[in-house]
């Protein structure tokens, strides 16, 4: 990585506001040791003799009509009052360099647009409100912060002007570094978006209060629990992009007992990559006893043949929509009689829960319907001593193997929604156009003295993308096989 002659990067509203306030100013250069200053020969040389490359008659994106209709419901929860949702900022990895931005799903929701430091404010009409994205403009060329800059576009790379994200986003666009001064200076009802901008949440201390921001927060949870046509064609995308990872994984299998569950997470990583935007969450790349850490990340273990897989991974699109889906895989490609049971009663209670998810239906019903299954294979098996299925439901003993919720809302976030009322989420009606994970699992620790030896360290979940529909539901992650033996043919067929 080349070093920047400086590594000073605007971070926070005060370096946004200075820089607005004197940007014919040149910026100065940090001293840091490894550069000389600037000459001002080279400084003039800078100015000048660059193209204009500023772009014309862009097309709206893909999704502009949507977020448009996303903003209109908006508007429409809070008449008269000017609300604020950040994309975020820059986090810092170590020094100079910083984590991959990923822009808040709040505002990408809503504007379909993932930059830095973007934040959209919906401004209070007679009639509704007006939108505006609030941006970083292009490098300034005249007092050198196109390239004297850690964050100038010589460095990292070109970015919309203002003109070019209206055309793009269908809002207007403005300059981001003179917000705070602008919302310091409004009046009336306001809330932001926590969490994601500490210099805009600064310029409006005194004019928001935790409830009333949260309401927001809780509307825009909400407002993503049916999604819309483009919505689930992303997730259709992730989830077929995510099929071809797995298949990339079983190709290589040897390779990763060479060396380590971190092939399959390498592997997976570059189908998300050059298939999509990123993972949608940390890869669970988890062989042998691994499986039965619920969220295995560290991805360092062995893998061993006769020993099991469980990979529970996800695409995100370029549009930040993902899939969540695992699978739990014999690493020789051949199941033993156990590994197969366990697999079986997995199975058969996944198949439970797939069915009962329904328009109409209660949102726990699949959950129900999955840990009933396990818990009488559980019983069957003699691991309850002399309990019915009845009372170990009534008391949740089944819960020491089984650990977890059988799914939950799916979409740009991996556990979606995840601010929504009760009511309108766990303990509410599933509707057409809703997408949630179906992820039973049995889980027997390695130290668990509790079931006989052979059980110990075996871990098997199986968990696919269900979207309801007007007349049941459809599997988006259909395209990888779940039933034992066809998946030994498919693994069979990809290592053939």
């Amino acid at each position: 990585m080349a070093e920047e002659l400086t590594p000073e990067t605007p971070e926070n509203e005060s370096d946004r506001t200075a820089e607005a306030e004197g940007t014919e100013e040149p910026i100065k250069q940090r001293k840091n040791g490894l550069y000389p200053e600037v000459s001002d020969e080279l400084a003039e040389s800078m100015k000048s003799g660059w193209a204009d490359t500023e772009l014309h008659g862009l097309e709206p994106i893909a999704q502009a009509a949507h977020t448009e209709r996303r903003r209109a419901a908006l508007s429409a929860r809070f008449p008269g009052e000017r609300l604020v949702v950040p994309a975020g900022n820059l986090r810092t990895r170590s020094n100079d360099t910083e984590y991959p931005f990923r822009a808040s799903t709040e505002y990408a929701y809503l504007t379909g647009d993932q930059s830095h430091d973007g934040v959209l404010v919906l401004e209070p009409t007679a009639d509704g409100h007006e939108a505006t994205v609030h941006l970083l403009p292009r490098s300034n060329r005249e007092n050198g912060e196109f390239w004297l800059d850690g964050q100038g576009e010589l460095w990292v790379g070109r970015r919309h002007s203002q003109a070019e994200a209206a055309q793009l986003l269908g809002i207007a666009a403005e300059d981001v570094r003179e917000l705070p001064r602008k919302l310091r200076e409004a009046t009336g009802p306001v809330r932001v978006v926590r969490g994601h901008d500490a210099g805009i949440e600064s310029a409006l201390t005194d004019k928001v209060t935790a409830e009333r921001d949260e309401e927001l927060r809780v509307f825009l949870s909400e407002a993503r629990l049916v999604k819309d046509d483009f919505e689930i064609a992303e997730l259709q995308r992730a989830c077929d992009a995510t099929a071809r990872g797995f298949e990339d994984v079983v190709r290589v299998l040897d390779k990763a007992e060479a060396t380590s569950e971190r092939y399959i997470e390498g592997t997976f990583f570059l189908r998300a990559r050059v298939d999509g935007n990123d993972v949608g969450y940390g890869s669970i790349c988890a062989a042998g006893p691994h499986a039965t850490t619920l969220h295995w990340v560290r991805n360092d273990g062995a893998v061993r043949s006769g020993e099991l897989l469980l990979l529970d991974a996800g695409v995100e699109t370029s549009e930040l929509y993902t899939a969540d889906v695992t699978r739990t895989l014999p690493i020789n490609g051949r199941f033993n009689e156990l590994q197969r049971k366990i697999y079986d009663a997995v199975y058969e209670a996944q198949e439970a829960g797939i069915a009962a998810v329904q328009p109409g239906a209660p949102y726990r019903d699949f959950h129900d319907a999955a840990q009933r299954v396990l818990a009488t294979r559980l019983v069957e098996w003699g691991l309850l001593g002399d309990l019915d299925v009845e009372k170990v439901l009534e008391l949740g003993l089944q819960r020491r193997w089984t650990l977890h919720g059988t799914g939950h809302m799916l979409g740009m976030d991996v556990h979606d929604c995840a601010a929504a009322r009760r009511e309108t989420y766990v303990a509410g009606t599933l509707e057409p156009g809703m997408c949630l994970t179906v992820e039973p699992g049995l889980y027997f620790q390695a130290d668990d003295l509790t079931v006989p030896e052979e059980y110990r360290g075996i871990g098997v979940r199986i968990e696919d993308d269900i979207l309801v529909t007007e007349d049941g539901n459809r599997n988006l992650s259909a395209a990888l096989p779940r039933q034992a033996g066809e998946i030994e043919e498919w693994m069979a067929r990809l290592k053939g």
